[in-house]
């Protein structure tokens, strides 16, 4: 008995008969990272990726959260917190109208969803996903107007902190919220609960 493309054949032990079973047909992987090793990213326009520094030796670890030095971001530093997520929570869908977000992982690992929301930009429309882990801390700039969610990918509280480029201001917030299944963001989260 022949074999059709994406069919194998085989036999029934239990009849000894032979079978065509449906194979799925292998894919290749695509290139995630490059020769170097490093992640490749289709991130919105102004977003930017930039690792930071960890040192270590027989007592432990140091890791550098900011330098102006770096000329990462042209913004200072004006303000900073931290924040946590559970495992199997999301916060998001937030965006941000005034001041950028600038993230760097301090515990965890975590998927950060970014979705371009600007009409006028050239990523306009984008979704991107970008892991960040304790083993390889990173600063994430987020633009005013891409909205974003972050998922806590461990079994561990996540903690994040950021430096946005403005103070919080405690009455009038800038952060507007979208629920996490919208239609309005073509992304949808598996089996994790969060607002």
């Amino acid at each position: 008995m022949g074999t059709l493309p994406g069919v194998a054949s085989g036999t029934n032990v239990a009849r000894g008969e032979e079978v065509s079973v449906e194979a799925a047909q292998p894919t290749r992987d695509h290139q995630t990272v490059t020769s170097e090793g490093e992640p490749l990213h289709d991130l919105p326009a102004g977003s930017s990726l930039r690792d930071t520094r960890t040192h270590v030796d027989d007592r432990g670890t140091v890791f550098e959260l900011y330098d102006s030095r770096w000329d990462w971001h042209p913004a200072p530093m004006v303000f900073s917190y931290c924040f946590t997520i559970r495992p199997e929570k999301v916060k998001g869908w937030g965006v941000h109208r005034e001041h950028e977000d600038r993230y760097v992982l301090m515990f965890g690992e975590a998927k950060v969803v970014l979705y371009d929301g600007r009409a006028d930009s050239p990523t306009f429309a984008l979704v991107s996903e970008v892991h960040l882990t304790e083993y390889r801390r990173q600063l994430l700039s987020i633009p005013v107007g891409v909205w974003h969610a972050t998922e806590n990918l461990g079994d561990k509280d996540l903690v994040i902190a950021n430096f946005p480029t403005m103070p919080y201001d405690h009455a009038n917030p800038d952060k507007f919220r979208l629920p996490l299944d919208t239609d309005q963001i073509p992304y949808r989260f598996e089996g994790v609960r969060g607002w």
